[in-house]
């Protein structure tokens, strides 16, 4: 008998762009019913903040699973599994705010000795939490909606400011005991392998690499990697690859030779057969039809989609 199939998880990444601080998806887009048709769970490369103005469901987060409802806020930090469900036809309001707590710690503090602490704090686990458990919280995300809303003047300079003070307060949320966290499962071990693919992807290196930073045996590595993504770890390599190298098409001039190069392809012919294979069509075919970048899905069990 066959082992049976897991259900694919969807990897959504997200851009800042025009020198924001965050993304911010705000109003009546976000007034829906939640998860239906989806029976996947997804992560993303960005921490993501959430907070439901009403309706009611369930956010499931790794293997836990939270009833949400009015005045909620969500916390979950990138490569964290979860979906969010409304009930049977009950259509729910969440805004969302996603951040880059790296970025922001680098150009706020001037200690760069205590940014890792803070950051192991702010990403070490998801939690869920009402607004009566956590009144700073909810206020500091609604006054950086309102400024992300509105953008008046020095609203770039006031949101990187508030998420500032956002993050601690995230870090000093995690040392305290909640009944609604989810820690990391299987996905925790394989965070250092995606951060490294991640800074990485321009180089040439081996699996084996990945698994050394992962603390784990090649063997080991691949059957982990395997069982919670879905796909292999080159095929992961070959898709944050072929990933970068659209950025680079729809932001640059240069020859698909360089963007093969700049990507880490060790030649343009590897490039072409990887790119045909995880987008559908080729470099120069994308480049005439860059919109595409938002609608295609890999054929892995993993998916990709530009955010939302």
């Amino acid at each position: 008998m066959s082992k049976k199939r897991k259900k694919p998880a969807e990897f959504r990444f997200y851009e800042l762009s025009n020198d924001e601080p965050a993304l911010a998806l705000l109003g009546n887009k976000w007034k829906q019913v939640y998860g239906e048709n989806i029976d996947n769970q997804h992560f993303h490369n960005l921490l993501e903040i959430g907070v439901c103005h009403y309706g009611e469901g369930d956010l499931v987060i790794e293997d836990d699973s939270y009833r949400f409802g009015a005045d909620m806020i969500s916390c979950i930090p990138a490569n964290f599994l979860h979906v969010t469900r409304s009930d049977t036809d009950v259509v729910a309001f969440w805004e969302y705010l996603y951040i880059n707590p790296t970025e922001i710690l680098q150009t706020c503090s001037k200690a760069p000795q205590d940014i890792k602490g803070i950051l192991e704090a702010v990403n070490q686990k998801a939690f869920f939490v009402s607004a009566q458990e956590n009144p700073i919280l909810l206020t500091l995300v609604n006054a950086i909606f309102e400024e992300m809303s509105h953008k008046r003047e020095y609203h770039q300079e006031c949101v990187r400011g508030m998420i500032y003070a956002l993050l601690f307060e995230i870090a000093r949320f995690n040392g305290k005991k909640s009944s609604r966290t989810s820690e990391r499962n299987g996905t925790l071990l394989l965070e250092n392998a995606i951060e490294y693919v991640e800074k990485n992807y321009h180089n040439n290196f081996k699996i084996e690499d990945l698994a050394n930073v992962c603390h784990m045996s090649e063997t080991h590595f691949r059957r982990v990697f395997q069982e919670k993504m879905n796909m292999t770890p080159i095929e992961y390599v070959n898709f944050v690859r072929i990933k970068k190298a659209c950025e680079l098409i729809d932001k640059t001039d240069i020859s698909m030779e360089d963007v093969a190069e700049k990507v880490g392809f060790i030649t343009p012919s590897t490039f072409n057969r990887n790119f045909r294979r995880i987008i559908g069509t080729s470099p120069y075919q994308w480049k005439k039809r860059p919109d595409n970048h938002e609608r295609k899905l890999l054929d892995y069990q993993i998916s990709a989609l530009k955010g939302w």
